[in-house]
């Protein structure tokens, strides 16, 4: 029993600091939805100033469906302003565990966490904009009018191009993966038509679900693959070398 309450003395600061964490985090997610939710107005202006698509008309279809807009965008917006600090937290919770060059190595992987993630959203953006005026023609040439939901509309363009910022993150995770001994690069070499299979599946379920979107949303996917191959293959050669 004493030995119970002595360990659990031993974690309870960690616990603590985990809950303040947890409840500050909490706040800043409701502070950046209020933020997002309140200006929906002027980001909306802001991002139809730039989306123009030709032969497309944005419609609503409840008086109240520029609430749901604002509520995604609230949504949206306090996702990408929590994962930051997500980033961090975990990142002070854990540095007292981990040796000086572990840290070293999850400070150098932060920056890169970030920049594949907003890559892979901006990445997104860009082929859904031209995917959707590509589409909006095709149907003009049909004889059918483009009068598109507001609503689906924005959800489909963020959510998407944020998912795909997620995935764009996968070569972080093999790499590692392969540090700590689950897999090999010899591994991921054999198993390339699995995953080629796997990153196709699983970017087929993104909208937009014509061919060329398709294709082009999947080959930088399978260019990452590849590059965290070569690089985890030049470290290993690196290290037997040393």
């Amino acid at each position: 029993m004493e030995e119970m309450h002595a360990n659990i003395d031993k974690f309870l600061p960690f616990l603590e600091d985990l809950r303040h964490r947890l409840y500050r985090g909490v706040l800043l997610f409701i502070g950046a939805f209020v933020v997002g939710f309140l200006s929906t107005t002027v980001v909306l202006g802001k991002v139809l100033s730039y989306v123009r698509l030709s032969e497309v008309t944005l419609t609503v279809s409840s008086p109240f469906q520029f609430v749901d807009v604002a509520m995604d965008f609230g949504f949206f917006l306090a996702i990408i302003v929590c994962a930051p600090y997500v980033i961090y937290s975990f990142y002070a919770f854990i540095v007292p565990a981990l040796t000086k060059e572990e840290r070293r190595k999850l400070i150098m992987s932060t920056p890169l966490s970030i920049f594949l993630f907003l890559s892979g959203f901006a990445y997104g953006f860009f082929i859904l904009y031209y995917a959707l005026e590509v589409l909006a023609s095709v149907n003009i040439g049909l004889g059918i009018a483009n009068y598109w939901n507001i609503s689906q509309f924005f959800s489909q363009m963020f959510v998407t191009s944020a998912l795909l910022g997620v995935v764009f993150e996968f070569p972080l995770l093999l790499t590692l993966l392969i540090k700590m001994g689950i897999i090999t690069t010899e591994m991921l070499q054999k198993q390339r038509r699995i995953a080629y299979f796997a990153i196709f599946s699983m970017t087929a379920v993104l909208p937009p679900t014509d061919g060329l979107s398709l294709l082009a949303m999947t080959l930088p996917l399978v260019l990452l693959y590849e590059v965290t191959i070569l690089v985890n293959n030049k470290k290993q050669y690196v290290w037997t070398r040393t």
